[in-house]
């Protein structure tokens, strides 16, 4: 999502500069990370100018599809984020800039794609689990040389031959 400096000067005379669009990161399924498919992304927000300094605040809105942890399902995964990013069209650019997060802008475009791609990687959360993880299709029981084994408790069968000696652990009367 880019927006022209022009275009945030004229649109925000004593007034923040409001945008809303759709941004496009599905860059972020092909990188090494936990998301399969992300739709894209619909971003509100606004820029307030203070001199040479744009500070944008924008609310990010969408679904990504995740891994479940049990069972690797794919899991949808709603999401909205709000942030805020302050960036700097001063020629005058630093290394105090720099340690403040402030961001500089290349030429007369600011780019918001690669704080809106961030902010999503942020927002990933460490573990999802899909609702229907207990069901037979979330998870196949058996495969090519594997089979799922259940640790249920199953009824002890006494060897005939070792019956007589049970009547030793149950303290109960010798049998004939």
């Amino acid at each position: 999502m880019k927006l022209t400096i022009n275009q945030i000067r004229k649109g925000s005379v004593n007034e923040p500069y409001f945008f809303d669009g759709q941004a496009d990161v599905t860059e972020l399924e092909m990188m090494n990370n936990d998301i399969r498919k992300i739709s894209p992304v619909h971003v509100t927000g606004q820029v307030t100018m203070h001199g040479e300094e744009f500070y944008v605040s924008f609310h990010l809105n969408g679904e990504m599809t995740l891994p479940c942890a049990r069972t690797l399902v794919d899991v949808p995964y709603p999401f909205e984020i709000d942030a805020n990013e302050v960036f700097s069209a001063s020629a005058y650019y630093g290394r105090e800039e720099q340690e403040q997060e402030i961001h500089p802008i290349q030429g007369e475009v600011l780019d918001l794609t690669p704080y809106i791609k961030e902010n999503i990687l942020l927002e990933i959360p460490f573990r999802v689990f899909a609702d229907n993880a207990d069901s037979d299709e979330a998870a196949p029981s058996s495969g090519k040389d594997w089979e799922f084994v259940s640790e249920t408790k199953e009824e002890k069968s006494i060897d005939p031959r070792l019956k007589k000696l049970e009547s030793l652990l149950n303290n109960k009367p010798k049998e004939k």
